[in-house]
């Protein structure tokens, strides 16, 4: 039913002036805004996230975008040269002092907030 559907992630956010600023000068990605004013992130491969203003936003708990990377240690960096902070996780997820979690089995993950605090991720398959 669906295999033909272009399908779409969105989420909210409460400044959407902030938030391209964020996704553009801070992850370099292309973002396009619509006459509506939501958000289309375009992200490598042709997939697209939506940011729509919400004015209770309420950021997610949970991660809502991830970005693979080939080297968590350089793009965990890079992030933080441009004042990005990771999250520091001490109970059944541990990070270590840089904010990235290399225990598991799984990948190598460092989580950060974008500008509305929800949560993102780059990580590394190992």
């Amino acid at each position: 039913m669906f295999i033909t559907s272009k399908a779409f992630s969105s989420y909210s956010a409460d400044d959407l002036v902030k938030a391209k600023s964020f996704y553009v000068d801070i992850l370099g990605l292309d973002v396009e805004e619509d006459e509506m004013g939501f958000l289309t992130i375009h992200l490598t491969g042709g997939g697209e996230v939506i940011l729509y203003p919400k004015p209770d936003h309420v950021a997610a708990k949970f991660t809502v975008l991830n970005f693979p990377v080939d080297d968590i240690d350089k793009a965990v960096d890079q992030l933080m040269s441009k004042d990005v902070t990771f999250e520091q996780y001490s109970g059944s997820i541990q990070t270590d002092e840089r904010g990235i979690c290399r225990e598991g089995g799984g990948p190598l993950i460092a989580w950060f907030k974008d500008s509305a605090g929800n949560i993102l991720s780059v990580l590394q398959e190992v």
